[in-house]
């Protein structure tokens, strides 16, 4: 049986069209690792924040002062069905959540900022949020209950957007794959119009002659591919490496590196760009000798 590499040779050029596939599968493992990064990243934070309540009081505007609400308001909540826990924070640690936004300067301790109070909900309890919002008011006017619900809405929206926004750019680069393969498929076939002739005439068929093809790009694709991969792999592993030597992350972003049990899904990428790339060599080739022959 004759091998493939003996009826196809590899060109000379083919360079270039490895490079496209590797830079494309580079950028495609990229998307990939961001969309699995914020789905991980929406999840931990909706986690973070559901079954929690967060009292907030701000300088008081009425005759009661602020230390005044902060225990009132601490009665009601630990006295309500459903709450496991409800504890004030001190102010550092109210410092702490605003220094990101407002900076460290000295002043910050200066500012009128209010009184926070975290709650826990015991796990599969059912509180009734509206008639605790109305209690805290009639005891506590300048208290605010929060259940984080518009938050969690948000994270899931924004994990949305980006994952669906990363599918469609893994959707773009398939597309271009395919034609930058069918383009190659096409002047490759020209460049070896006799010797397709000659095994026309020996009596190989077509389905022959799109094998040797289909197996030439599906393993040039999937070594390209390939590198690419392990480019963006290591790319969120130096991310991650970074981080774990104390290089700290942009403030309010999730850290850009992958997790090692969530790396082997970027195999998917070569995986998926040979199949891409076998295809459309076959219906390439098939769909050029119809009209040649």
């Amino acid at each position: 049986m004759i091998a493939a590499n003996a009826i196809l040779p590899r060109d000379k050029g083919a360079a270039p069209l490895d490079l496209v596939i590797g830079v494309m599968a580079f950028l495609a493992a990229l998307a990939l690792g961001a969309s699995l990064i914020a789905d991980r990243t929406a999840l931990g934070w909706r986690a973070g924040l559901s079954d929690r309540l967060t009292v907030q009081i701000v300088p008081p505007t009425h005759k009661m002062g602020l230390d005044e609400e902060v225990d009132v308001a601490l009665g009601v909540l630990r006295a309500t069905p459903g709450i496991a826990h409800a504890a004030p924070l001190t102010q550092d640690q109210t410092l702490n959540l605003v220094q990101p936004w407002i900076g460290k300067d000295a002043l910050v301790a200066d500012l009128p900022l209010p009184r926070l109070i975290d709650a826990t909900i015991t796990p599969g309890a059912e509180v009734d949020l509206a008639a605790l919002s109305r209690t805290l008011k009639q005891v506590a006017p300048d208290s605010l209950l929060d259940d984080h619900a518009r938050w969690i809405a948000r994270l899931k929206g924004l994990a949305d957007a980006i994952t669906w926004s990363a599918y469609g750019i893994l959707l773009l680069i398939a597309i271009a794959t395919a034609a930058a393969v069918s383009f190659a498929t096409r002047a490759g076939l020209q460049a070896h119009h006799e010797m397709v002739e000659l095994l026309h005439q020996m009596g190989a068929q077509s389905g022959f002659i799109a094998r040797a093809f289909e197996r030439h790009y599906f393993v040039s694709a999937l070594v390209a591919a390939s590198v690419g991969a392990v480019l963006a792999a290591a790319f969120y592993l130096g991310a991650g490496a970074l981080e774990f030597a104390g290089v700290e992350a942009v403030p309010f972003l999730p850290p850009l590196a992958l997790k090692f049990s969530e790396v082997p899904w970027l195999l998917a990428v070569p995986a998926v760009s040979g199949i891409i790339a076998l295809a459309t060599a076959r219906l390439s080739v098939l769909a050029a000798l119809r009209k040649i022959y």
